[in-house]
């Protein structure tokens, strides 16, 4: 590896000893087998406020640093940059994620958007893993809903990305969670030695107008094809 990937590792639990806490330390050993540097860190620790949504009232208004500067999204912020992967892990808190988590998901918007002022999404090619634990059902909603934000932020997501426990037990006792959240660690670093030559991934110096006029026409030729075919299926018969 040519550089050392650096992995947070982010506890969204108000629990710093929970489930969440446990299979992140599983993870971190997967991160340093592979040779990166990881760091744990504790959501609750942190005061962060809910996204105003600004984007909403003018797309260009919203850009990191963010305009909430007076609780601590920013400096975590840095941190979160001078990382090349990240991996969320959350309780489950009514099929999703905790409060504080989905603060920080939403607010991290500032980041993305930062494809409107300077053509790319500060978060552009890095690489995400996901945990969850419940003691019922939803770890993986939870989870898809992670994918989902990051991966629309510019997140890569790597083979075996996620672990899960959903039970009373000890997360200690399922040796499969255990397994799981250690190669979310090392494919992590794997992903980022493999993929950090790559510039950029979002292209937005793209001539839209060029693909919108070939849709049209490959679209109207494709549908006056089916469109007879279909005619004389239903209505063969008169119907």
């Amino acid at each position: 590896m040519g550089m050392e990937a650096k992995v947070l590792l982010v506890n969204g639990s108000p629990r710093r000893y929970g489930g969440c806490y446990k299979l992140l330390i599983a993870c971190l050993h997967g991160v340093r087998d592979a040779g990166g540097y990881g760091e744990i860190i504790h959501l609750y620790d942190y005061n962060i406020k809910p996204c105003i949504g600004c984007v909403s009232d003018d797309q260009r208004v919203c850009r990191y640093p963010c305009i909430i500067d007076d609780d601590d999204f920013n400096k975590l912020g840095e941190k979160m940059l001078e990382s090349h992967g990240l991996v969320f892990a959350t309780p489950v808190y009514w099929y999703g994620v905790s409060g504080v988590l989905k603060n920080l998901l939403d607010r991290m918007t500032s980041m993305e958007n930062m494809i409107v002022h300077e053509g790319r999404s500060l978060l552009d090619g890095k690489i995400a893993g996901f945990i969850a634990v419940g003691n019922d059902t939803g770890s993986l909603m939870a989870i898809a809903y992670m994918m989902s934000v990051l991966n629309s932020m510019g997140f890569h997501i790597p083979p075996w990305a996620l672990a899960y426990h959903n039970s009373l037990d000890d997360v200690v006792s399922n040796r499969d969670a255990i397994l799981d959240a250690y190669n979310i660690g090392f494919n992590v670093v794997v992903s980022i030695d493999k993929l950090s030559s790559i510039g950029k991934w979002y292209r937005v110096e793209v001539d839209v107008d060029r693909i919108v006029r070939d849709i049209i026409e490959k679209s109207s030729i494709e549908y006056k094809r089916q469109y007879r075919c279909r005619a004389k299926m239903l209505y063969k018969e008169g119907v």
